[in-house]
């Protein structure tokens, strides 16, 4: 059935909410028609925020994590062990693996996994910007942590990057496996992923 809006200006709303992921129609109807009821002035900052967001954030040129400004606060830190490079999928993970509280070295965001079937290849991702930042730390005790999801793409991932690494002279590691196959480190407690940063095993292809 065809819904039938009172306003074009609804419709559009309706629209675009609806692209957001697990939004339905009828969530983003909902949603439309409670942000009609909200006061202006909190509208306009939520719109605001949102335009904020897509115009002022910045990727880190070191590790391509979002930021405020060019190099993310995780990078800027002096504190962190910048010999210690933590290899994620999304900016989500870094999210994950810092709220355990066990990590204190830096981080590489790839920007996904290599997904045949989605059309994504290596050169979609900062595999390249990875290889190029080992580069330049040649000759000194590095590790590179491989944090990415135990699924077959996953492996697949992991398996690539250290095949492009492996003669960089860096100590490549990988996730202890209290972590289930397939699983998701966002969806991974605080606990689980923690031990599994702490009691990382060497990484074997």
């Amino acid at each position: 059935m065809i819904e039938k809006y009172p306003s074009k200006l609804l419709e559009d709303a309706v629209e675009a909410i609806g692209t957001l992921p697990g939004v339905g129609h009828r969530s983003a109807l909902r949603l439309a028609l409670h942000l009609l009821g909200q006061p202006q002035d909190n509208v306009h900052h939520f719109t605001a925020a949102i335009n904020n967001l897509v115009d002022g954030v910045h990727y880190c040129k070191e590790c391509r994590m979002i930021s405020d400004s060019d190099t993310c606060s995780i990078c800027s830190d002096p504190t962190r062990d910048h010999k210690t490079i933590c290899v994620v999928e999304s900016v989500r993970d870094v999210m994950s693996i810092e709220n355990t509280g066990q990590y204190k070295g830096v981080y590489h965001v790839l920007g996904g996994i290599i997904s045949p079937i989605n059309g994504i290849g290596p050169s979609d991702l900062t595999i390249k910007e990875l290889v190029e930042r080992l580069r330049t730390l040649q000759g000194q005790a590095v590790e590179v942590i491989l944090a990415l999801s135990g699924d077959v793409e996953g492996e697949t991932t992991s398996f690539y990057i250290y095949r492009q690494i492996e003669r960089l002279g860096v100590k490549v590691t990988s996730l202890a496996r209290g972590l289930g196959f397939g699983d998701d480190l966002e969806y991974a407690d605080s606990l689980t992923l923690g031990r599994s940063i702490v009691n990382r095993i060497e990484f074997k292809p």
